[in-house]
């Protein structure tokens, strides 16, 4: 059963609009320093990697991308033995992060609702979504 679904980090969006007024404002009494001109691209660069997350599954992969794809991860389908719908705590944050009790990498655009997936090989995975009862049930399908 074939997925898509993309994600809007609707807050990254805010961070990059205020950020660019920010430095639009630095810069223009600061002038065009070089040095502030690449450190500002460089964080409007990794905040636009996050203004999205996208979520598909095809015949044999799980993939979610960040933004316009630098951040990205592919789980195969036949790996998975599990996935339930969950909520994440407000700590656990946003972006990705690796969650060391109990042991997991979230990965998470906004929001606190996300699908765990359980791996063969025993790793645990949340990968977050505002509709997770349509990715549940496309991954407990394709993993029949």
């Amino acid at each position: 059963m074939p997925y898509k679904h993309t994600q809007i980090g609707y807050l990254m969006i805010f961070v990059l609009v205020a950020l660019t007024l920010l430095f639009g404002s630095i810069l223009s009494q600061a002038g065009l320093d070089p040095i502030l001109v690449v450190v500002l691209f460089l964080i409007l660069f990794l905040i636009t990697s996050f203004a999205s997350l996208n979520v598909m599954i095809d015949g044999n992969h799980l993939r979610i991308k960040f933004g316009y794809g630098i951040f990205r991860k592919s789980f195969l389908l036949r790996e998975i033995i599990s996935a339930k719908k969950v909520r994440n705590h407000w700590y656990y944050g946003w972006g990705i992060r690796v969650w060391f009790w109990p042991y997991m990498l979230i990965y998470n655009i906004s929001g606190f609702d996300a699908v765990e997936i359980k791996m063969k090989n025993g790793k645990t995975y949340r990968i977050g979504t505002d509709e997770p009862e349509k990715l549940e049930f496309a991954i407990k399908q394709t993993i029949k």
